[in-house]
């Protein structure tokens, strides 16, 4: 299949050159000059040349098209968006007048971007598909050489609108990885792992990250008893928020299992902290304004809180964390965030109902 790849950091070039191996015509896009200059630049010079290393085992392939140009996307049957979701709506304006009938484009992960993806007119008969985490984890330890450090064993995806979930369901399981599939997007949305863990994480590692410049690792390090039960406060308002909205009550660490291990009897909690203490485990964050911070708070704790505000529904925890990582980092978390407001509230409701015919439907 032809598919785009928007986004040419460690996830968009691991699933690129993972995507060429099992023989996809894949065209990689970069979307900004911010970072990754030195390994896209090398994938230029030499044809998309790049080599994945996994499990001691190295395979070298070539990515079809390598490339700013974003009119590619027009001649690709899916397009997968793998940039930070700070930047979603950006983007949305300007791949819009390149979308084409029948296509599914997929956010990796989502946030909610369907909702963006509705707010600015996408009129064609697309299907917009979240995803809760990427597919392979994974680093770019020098340019064209990506180390892949575990692949999730399911990857649950929602999405919309439902009626398109047959057809667009025998494209994406082309794609070669274990694929499960939600009522929503919303889900997807509300159990993107970052949401949870990587706020909580870095918020309560500031003083650490200051004091060693980045040189610890933040799974190894700070979900100590005490920090943790902040998380599962936090978790529980957002599970709170998913069965007002009309969806199973879903903890963070029962979606972290879900994700990660095919053994059913293992205890979730375990299964996290056996993810947390792999021995590939990156450093980091290795900045106080790392992405952990400036996109998971806005983008993820700032929905959550303003949904369960529309919906008349507390969540102590989660605005302390914004207001402790709004004073630390002296910027406004919310100013810029995702809100439904800012989303559409038209939009959200589109969705949700979307799903309610899917309920009634079955």
């Amino acid at each position: 299949m032809k598919i785009a790849i928007l986004g040419a950091g460690h996830a968009g070039c691991a699933v690129a050159g993972d995507l060429s191996i099992k023989g996809h015509d894949v065209t990689l896009i970069k979307t900004s000059n911010s970072m990754h200059n030195e390994n896209f630049n090398y994938l230029l010079k030499n044809n998309g040349k790049i080599t994945l290393r996994e499990n001691e085992v190295t395979k070298t392939t070539r990515i079809n098209k390598i490339t700013k140009d974003l009119s590619e996307l027009s001649k690709a049957e899916i397009i997968i968006v793998y940039i930070q979701t700070t930047y979603h709506e950006d983007l949305i304006r300007k791949m819009k007048d390149y979308i084409q009938d029948e296509q599914i484009i997929l956010f990796n992960p989502g946030y909610f971007s369907t909702a963006y993806m509705l707010k600015h007119g996408i009129k064609h008969n697309i299907t917009i598909v979240e995803a809760q985490s990427s597919f392979i984890d994974c680093r770019i330890i020098e340019p064209g050489v990506i180390n892949v450090g575990f692949r999730n064993v399911r990857n649950p995806l929602g999405v919309y609108p439902n009626e398109n979930l047959s057809i667009a369901r025998n494209k994406l399981d082309n794609l070669g990885y274990p694929f499960k599939y939600l009522s929503s997007t919303v889900e997807a949305a509300l159990h993107n792992p970052n949401l949870i863990v990587h706020t909580v994480g870095a918020i309560m590692s500031i003083p650490r990250i200051e004091k060693t410049n980045g040189d610890y690792v933040m799974y190894y390090e700070v979900f100590t008893p005490s920090v943790w039960n902040i998380l599962e406060k936090l978790d529980e308002e957002k599970m709170n928020v998913l069965e007002k909205l009309g969806f199973e009550r879903i903890s963070y660490v029962e979606a972290c299992k879900y994700r990660n291990s095919l053994d059913d009897t293992l205890d979730a909690k375990e299964v996290f902290f056996k993810y947390a203490m792999m021995p590939n485990r990156s450093k980091g964050p290795v900045s106080v304004r790392s992405r952990y911070i400036t996109e998971d708070v806005p983008e993820g704790l700032v929905m959550l809180e303003s949904i369960a505000k529309q919906l008349g529904i507390k969540t102590p925890v989660c605005t302390a964390l914004i207001e402790i990582a709004s004073a630390a980092l002296e910027m406004d978390m919310r100013k810029n965030g995702r809100t439904p407001e800012r989303l559409g509230k038209k939009n959200i409701e589109k969705i949700l109902e979307d799903r309610k015919q899917k309920v009634a439907e079955a």
